[in-house]
């Protein structure tokens, strides 16, 4: 049986969540070394809040799969 497995929203979502955090790494460093001016305001919002959503997305997924009633041995 050749299945594949299915990408759900909160994966996809934190799968570019932290894509966002190394885009955001990269151009803020360069912006830097271009420019000499320092994000640091700008930074600490952006970490914090893909941060909180990456550890929100997690958390929900956790709780998830403890309430998903374990199928054993029945069919289906």
């Amino acid at each position: 049986m050749n299945k594949k497995k299915k990408l759900h929203a909160l994966d996809i979502y934190v799968i570019f969540s932290i894509a966002a955090l190394i885009l955001y790494t990269i151009i803020s460093q360069i912006i830097v070394v271009i420019s000499g001016y320092q994000l640091d305001v700008l930074t600490g919002c952006f970490f914090a809040a893909f941060g909180g959503e990456i550890l929100s997305a997690c958390l929900i997924k956790i709780f998830k799969l403890r309430k998903e009633p374990k199928n054993e041995g029945g069919v289906g």
